[in-house]
């Protein structure tokens, strides 16, 4: 009936015919009030599912968005489930809305804590404020990657006989309304000029991209809260992969680099970083260094180098006594300072 209706409604607009047009809404229109009442009958489930706490590796995670503090961040989890649930570790994709101050704590090959249920193993949570000793166990806890084969993921929501049935259902009632007025329809087609097809269009792809963007406005410079991962955010949607090889910031400018050649190990994931600490770690640069009157800053963000763990920042500051620059970690510490006239 909805596909019958559907199509109604498209004849009607395609021959002008209005009380074709008309049956076809009415119909359409029945069907989603029917839909939205008995969606409202329909009874509560039962009691509320008892999760176990477990361990998981993160895969991969890449936020969604980012108009609010809390932003929804997509993820590809190994789950290893305790050894008294006598399950092996499988994987599982989820989406989870985590706050922008943790959010540099998830990265990709970290250890999390979650929240799963042993009936539903697809239903999985994040436990971002764990006790103590699971934080001291997800600190200490080397898991290894499951293969893509133990991926699972809701039956009901995955039933491809019932979703092809469905199809079925609609084409069927969308062809008989087509066929009962292919004449009227043809007959408009064959009145019309149809215009030549345009060539299509090839789309090469490039092992390596670079993608920058320059705020303006009020308030415009990147050291503003917050503003830093929310361009960090609108450079990831321009590309095919969230994993980079370069972040170039500057105070009206942002620039992301990668090269799908790479290694893993000479890239890093671009929300991985740790945003929020960047503008006091430049703030500091500034004023410890030994430059009195500071004119510009830059930072650069590599991958590691030789037994690094993580990305090295490097914040670098000029002004007319020269130029002085900080490192820092992943995790926003301190490693290295080069004043004026020291090199390096």
């Amino acid at each position: 009936m909805t596909g019958a209706a559907l199509a109604a409604v498209a004849v009607g607009i395609i021959l002008e015919d209005v009380p074709v047009f008309v049956a076809g809404g009415g119909v359409l229109a029945l069907l989603i009030l029917f839909a939205v009442l008995g969606g409202k009958r329909r009874p509560a489930g039962g009691e509320p599912p008892v999760g176990r706490l477990a361990l998981a590796r993160i895969e991969d995670l890449r936020a969604t968005g980012g108009e609010s503090a809390d932003v929804p961040v997509k993820f590809r989890l190994t789950v290893a489930p305790e050894p008294e649930d006598a399950r092996p570790a499988y994987r599982v994709k989820i989406t989870q809305h985590i706050n922008l101050v943790d959010l540099p704590a998830y990265r990709p090959r970290g250890i999390a804590v979650v929240e799963y249920r042993p009936d539903k193993p697809w239903h999985v949570r994040i436990v971002t404020r764990p006790t103590p000793e699971w934080a001291r166990r997800a600190e200490e806890a080397e898991i290894d990657s499951a293969p893509d084969s133990t991926l699972v993921s809701n039956p009901d929501v995955d039933e491809g006989s019932w979703c092809l049935l469905v199809l079925l259902a609609f084409l069927a009632g969308a062809v008989l309304v087509v066929l009962l007025f292919r004449g009227p329809l043809f007959t408009a087609a064959n009145d019309e000029d149809t215009p030549p097809d345009s060539p299509s269009k090839s789309s090469s792809t490039s092992r390596t991209f670079t993608t920058s963007t320059t705020v303006s406005g009020p308030s415009s410079s990147l050291l503003a809260s917050g503003r830093m991962r929310a361009t960090a955010m609108e450079l990831e949607s321009r590309v095919d992969t969230a994993y980079v090889t370069e972040v170039t910031i500057e105070d009206h400018r942002m620039a992301v680099s990668g090269d799908s050649t790479r290694p893993p190990t000479e890239t890093f994931h671009l929300q991985s970083l740790p945003y929020e600490l960047l503008p006091t770690l430049v703030r500091e640069a500034r004023t410890t260094l030994g430059i009195r009157t500071p004119e510009t800053w830059r930072i650069d963000i590599t991958p590691p180098t030789g037994n690094g763990v993580g990305p090295r920042v490097r914040i670098t500051v000029t002004g007319p006594e020269g130029t002085a620059h900080l490192d820092a970690d992943a995790t926003g510490r301190v490693v290295d300072r080069r004043g004026v006239g020291e090199g390096g």
